[in-house]
């Protein structure tokens, strides 16, 4: 028997049961995938969010192939950081809880289980919160961003405690997680538009400069459309008719500001910002997941636009630096994308898995 983290076999990807319309090519896919993954694991990232966010595409591009491999690379790696001792935990921290989840999953060792739990518990008792009970973006053991909600908070997070308390069925986790949801999207979508901010200051009462940056949209629609993926019977919760009715207006939105290379802008509606990879491979990766048929042609486009930014080395390109709440347009626009970042390699990774499981989705984009 096939374990739980392996794409059902019954379900196998061929030419014969992908999604007909979403054109790529296995082997070149598959190809992209692998020198991706490698060169990730050949990256020198600390235990923190860009590690967080690359061994979670990894593990999703472990999932689709069943290359246990990918997962034998993740968890030496993951290893040889407890044994030199891991950092205290923040929001962003917490992004490694993803792989600890499917660590254990996949080996049944506790160690693995014992970090995601102490992490939860972290998140459950200790970080800091506001209002009401919204997790305050925290990148250090201090306090960063005072009352503020970043879309980042969602991958970080909400999404891992969504995972946690889903396999450890613990309804009050599954709760807090919605919880983050609900009033992520009350504070940072854009009722006019669908579109999200980066972040939000609930003692100012603003978004701050207020720019729809790609890479929080991303984070916003990525996770939004894994929640009726991961949770049984979504359609019994309330608060995840609010996930859904947003990804649905959200996503609305943005494939009116794809570009012709089949990509989005760091500032989303800024036709003079760069067009940035991470966050296009997030939002297509959203729209993949959802299985509506109306967004294949701008799936199809995205697929060319990332694999002509994966390097035959493995590196994904033109990818944003870490990027604070900025003060104005020129700070957005000024960020560097020079530099391969865990984040950009996780995101595609995630993006080129969703198409390559596209086909074995029983879904019509409904919830």
């Amino acid at each position: 028997m096939k374990p739980c983290w392996y794409l059902d076999e019954n379900k196998k990807i061929t030419e014969d049961t992908r999604m007909a319309a979403i054109q790529y090519d296995r082997e070149e896919l598959l190809q992209a995938m692998d020198v991706t993954v490698r060169q990730t694991m050949n990256m020198d990232m600390t235990w923190d969010w860009p590690c967080g966010v690359a061994y979670y595409g990894i593990c999703e591009a472990a999932r689709v192939t069943g290359r246990e491999e990918y997962l034998q690379m993740v968890k030496d790696r993951v290893d040889e950081y407890i044994e030199l001792g891991l950092p205290i935990w923040t929001v962003n921290t917490c992004s490694m809880g993803h792989a600890m989840l499917t660590l254990h999953e996949w080996t049944g060792d506790d160690r693995y289980q014992k970090i995601a739990e102490s992490k939860i518990d972290f998140l459950r008792h200790k970080a800091l919160r506001f209002a009401d009970s919204v997790l305050q973006h925290t990148v250090s053991a201090k306090n960063d961003f005072p009352e503020q909600a970043w879309a980042d908070t969602l991958f970080m997070a909400a999404f891992f405690m969504l995972r946690a308390g889903v396999a450890w069925k613990d309804s009050q986790l599954v709760d807090d997680a919605l919880n983050q949801y609900y009033w992520h999207i009350r504070y940072l979508q854009d009722p006019r538009t669908g579109l999200w901010y980066h972040g939000y200051n609930n003692i100012e009462k603003s978004h701050m400069s207020g720019f729809y940056w790609g890479r929080a949209n991303a984070w916003a629609a990525y996770t939004m459309s894994q929640v009726g993926r991961v949770l049984p019977e979504c359609y019994l919760y309330p608060r995840y008719m609010d996930v859904a009715g947003s990804l649905t207006e959200q996503l609305a939105a943005l494939k009116n500001l794809q570009t012709e290379n089949g990509l989005w802008r760091t500032i989303l509606d800024d036709p003079e910002s760069y067009e940035e990879v991470s966050a296009s491979a997030g939002i297509a990766a959203a729209m993949t997941s959802r299985g509506n048929p109306l967004y294949i042609k701008y799936i199809n486009k995205t697929v060319r636009g990332i694999l002509d930014n994966i390097t035959p080395e493995g590196r994904v390109q033109n990818v944003s630096g870490g990027t604070a709440v900025m003060r104005d347009r020129e700070g957005y626009r000024n960020i560097p994308r020079t530099w391969t970042q865990g984040w950009g390699q996780g995101l595609a990774l995630t993006f080129l898995a969703e198409v390559l499981a596209s086909g074995a989705k029983d879904t019509d984009g409904a919830l």
